[in-house]
């Protein structure tokens, strides 16, 4: 069945955006994965791929032209496939037989008529209301969690307030509103994930009647059923009161304890009462990170054994049990959206490309005097990391055949310089890019990268800011990782891993004198680069390397 594509959502505050060009035409086979069209947003040019297969049959944007998020952007489906319909705007070709419409002074007329009334009112929105669904933060998340929401039900949004914190497969990300109004409604809680345009919340003038528009965008119930008045209202009523106790927990002496249902379920698995525990949410409110971080306190510890000591006291001592050594012991843990694509996609890199690697060893002696010169400047700093990337980055202008992307069709040459540099984060790995990395210096380079680590760890990168890499850097030197093989971070042929400094005896002029040497480990596509290829192009970088001053010419 054909399937439309439409114009994605690729930054948090794209509204339209721009076919730079396509790189598929109408007949093409598309695979799931291929790279359709480069789309340019507010904020960069970004290659959109495919997340469906079959055969490219029509082409909705038009290179140079220019679109709101969501608009017909293209149809995939088999080959030979009727799809007039989805062109009209449809699901599926409209029924044209006149004999099969009943006529309008028939009662069967009148009752076709009154029964499409509720169905068409069911579909329009109330004036005023807008739906906001699951934004797509990345050109490669297809599902996000919501970390937190910042805003409840009831409260007054103004256009630019956040939301919610959104975990998408690479950070966590604030989301604004683009709208202004009452929130009435909200359609996943803290701590769910749903697919990219789910219903996420409805906002509009306060007191809206918005019970209809949840169940119909839901299509077959995953939002609550709307609101009714009078006794069946009471009688709907009493299971959902029974569902009470999954966010607010009662206490000893009959309070209440405002807890998130996840905060909920994580406390229950943990044995944790919620009595213990003070929420940081709102109005006390306990939400998933109280539960994550709470320690028991000793008066907790004893409290809780005092009953259990005056049972013991009243019963017969209980036969010890003997623990064997090595006793098995496991603990699951959730997989974020951020392992699970890392997953995804390294998976795919390993078993879809060849990789091979090439090891090199470097001297850095002259690299450390160099760097010891740049850093005595007031105000600068730069890292060995800096100036293996500035390395790479020129050495990548000579051998642009490193410097490439590989198309079933086709070998994509880069000529432009953009390396992602790996960096280590609570939940797994991100890459930020350093755009245009060849036209930097050594201190905007240094700067940059811890600019865009900081960030990455405290979550705060756009998306943007992962992007467009075209060679990736990773470094385990500051481990005291003297040698790693990394995975290639696809669509980039190659990826460099680098080591740490090591003080031994090496052989100069005939002489064994004390050297400080690193290496270098090359893993390479060689759908796209030869052997002899990556060789030379390592040749050249420890040439960089060992001669930092060449750098500069």
């Amino acid at each position: 069945m054909a399937i439309k594509v439409t114009m994605p959502r690729l930054s948090d505050t794209m509204t339209e955006g721009t076919v730079a060009t396509w790189l598929k035409k109408v007949g093409d086979k598309v695979s799931e994965g291929d790279i359709l069209a480069e789309i340019e947003t507010d904020k960069a040019t970004m290659e959109f791929e495919s997340f469906n297969e079959g055969t490219l049959l029509h082409i909705g944007i038009q290179a140079g032209e220019t679109a709101p998020v969501d608009s017909l952007l293209a149809i995939i489906g088999k080959e030979g496939e009727d799809i007039s319909a989805l062109l009209a705007g449809g699901d599926a070709p409209a029924a044209s037989s006149e004999a099969s419409e009943p006529k309008a002074d028939t009662p069967a007329a009148e009752a076709k008529t009154e029964a499409a009334a509720p169905a068409k009112a069911a579909t329009e929105l109330p004036k005023g209301v807008v739906v906001v669904t699951m934004p797509r933060l990345s050109d490669t998340m297809t599902e996000g969690t919501v970390a937190t929401w910042l805003k409840k039900v009831g409260d007054t949004v103004a256009e630019g307030d956040i939301l919610a914190e959104i975990e998408t497969d690479k950070a966590t990300m604030e989301f604004e509103s683009f709208n202004a109004g009452t929130l009435l409604y909200i359609g996943i809680q803290e701590g769910n994930t749903a697919p990219v345009d789910s219903l996420l919340a409805i906002i509009g003038p306060a007191g809206t009647d918005i019970s209809g528009v949840a169940d119909n965008f839901t299509a077959g119930g995953a939002a609550p059923a709307p609101e009714a008045s009078g006794p069946a209202a009471e009688e709907k009523a009493a299971p959902a009161a029974e569902k009470a106790p999954e966010a607010v927990a009662e206490t000893s002496n009959g309070g209440r304890i405002l807890a998130s249902p996840l905060a909920k379920k994580i406390a229950s698995d943990k044995g944790i009462s919620l009595n213990q525990v003070k929420g940081s949410g709102e109005n006390g409110r306990i939400v998933k990170s109280d539960i994550e971080n709470f320690t028991p306190s000793a008066q907790a510890q004893t409290a809780a054994s005092a009953p259990a000591a005056k049972q013991e006291a009243s019963a017969p001592a209980a036969p010890k049990v003997f623990v064997p050594a090595g006793e098995v012991y496991t603990e699951e843990i959730k997989n974020s959206q951020m392992r699970k694509i890392i997953a995804k996609r390294l998976s795919e890199s390993l078993f879809t490309a060849p990789h091979y690697n090439l090891v090199i060893e470097v001297s850095m002696d002259e690299a450390m005097g160099a760097r010891a010169a740049i850093n005595s400047v007031p105000d600068t700093k730069v890292s060995f990391n800096d100036m293996v990337i500035k390395a790479c980055a020129l050495a990548l202008k000579k051998h642009p055949k490193i410097n490439s992307t590989w198309k079933e069709d086709a070998i994509i040459i880069n000529h432009h310089v953009n390396i992602g540099v790996a960096v280590a984060v609570e939940d797994g790995l991100v890459v930020p890019v350093l755009k245009f990395t060849d036209a930097m210096s050594l201190s905007q380079i240094g700067g940059s990268v811890r600019d865009l680590a900081g960030r990455a760890k405290n979550k705060k990168l756009g998306p943007q800011e992962m992007e467009g890499s075209t060679f990736t850097v990773s470094n385990l030197g500051m481990f005291g990782i003297t040698e790693f093989n990394s995975i290639i971070n696809q669509p980039n042929s190659a990826i460099l891993s680098v080591g740490a400094i090591v003080e031994k005896p090496v052989v100069k002029n005939g002489q064994i004198v004390v050297g400080n040497t690193m290496m270098l480990s090359l893993a390479c596509d060689h759908r796209t680069i030869d052997g002899a290829t990556g060789a030379q192009f390592l040749q050249t970088l420890k040439q960089y390397i060992e001669s930092p001053v060449t750098m500069l010419a």
